[in-house]
């Protein structure tokens, strides 16, 4: 079990949530063994956490091995998995799946394609209903972290409008979008009685 105990925290001493240290005496029995427990899950959480990071990488490693294998069938040299690999047993009940996504942002081009937009708006409403501006406005809108929503701007990029100003907008928010790196997700499904694949409720997304 790992230690989470700081190295700080002198023998004899617990921290409280202030960052002070109390004496263990003065703390109550059942605090300490509340305190207790929970380090102890969390230390067990913590090496759960270890124990599916490596298989994490080990799959991702033999799968990257088996790929390459499979290649040299066809005199072909890989350079690493770049799509979206689907493994299946012999029978059909197990599938394993790893797929990749591009994380993307938007750069500052969004704010002159937000302003070409808003330009389209206007002319589009003069003097008729508002609805499709607050459509518009809802798509550019921020998340908590400032982040705009990617599924809300290709909905946006779907509209085919004959508009040459509409068009420039379009061409900005896709010059704006720039790729900063790319997660890779794990996915195993075990094929039910009813003969439906289910996935495993492994969640290796995060590790």
């Amino acid at each position: 079990m790992s230690n989470l105990r700081e190295s700080n925290i002198p023998d004899g001493y617990l921290q409280n949530g202030s960052g002070h240290l109390v004496p263990a005496e003065l703390v109550s029995d059942i605090d300490k063994t509340r305190n207790n427990l929970v380090m102890e899950i969390v230390s067990k959480a913590n090496d759960l956490r270890g124990l599916l990071g490596d298989f994490k990488a080990d799959v991702f490693g033999d799968i990257q091995a088996f790929t390459e294998l499979s290649a040299e069938r066809y005199q072909v040299k890989l350079g690493g998995i770049k799509g979206n690999i689907t493994l299946s047993s012999f029978d059909g009940r197990y599938q394993v799946k790893l797929s990749q996504a591009d994380v993307k942002i938007f750069d500052e081009r969004l704010q002159a394609a937000k302003v070409l937009v808003d330009s389209c708006i206007h002319r589009w409403t003069e003097g008729s209903r508002i609805e499709i501006k607050a459509l518009v406005e809802h798509a550019f809108q921020t998340d908590r972290e400032g982040k705009i929503s990617l599924g809300r701007i290709y909905t946006l990029m779907q509209l085919d409008i004959d508009d040459e100003e509409w068009q420039q907008a379009m061409q900005a928010l896709r010059d704006s979008m720039q790729v900063v790196s790319t997660k890779s997700y794990l996915r195993i499904y075990v094929r039910n009685k009813q003969g439906k694949l289910e996935q495993m409720p492994i969640d290796l997304a995060g590790v």
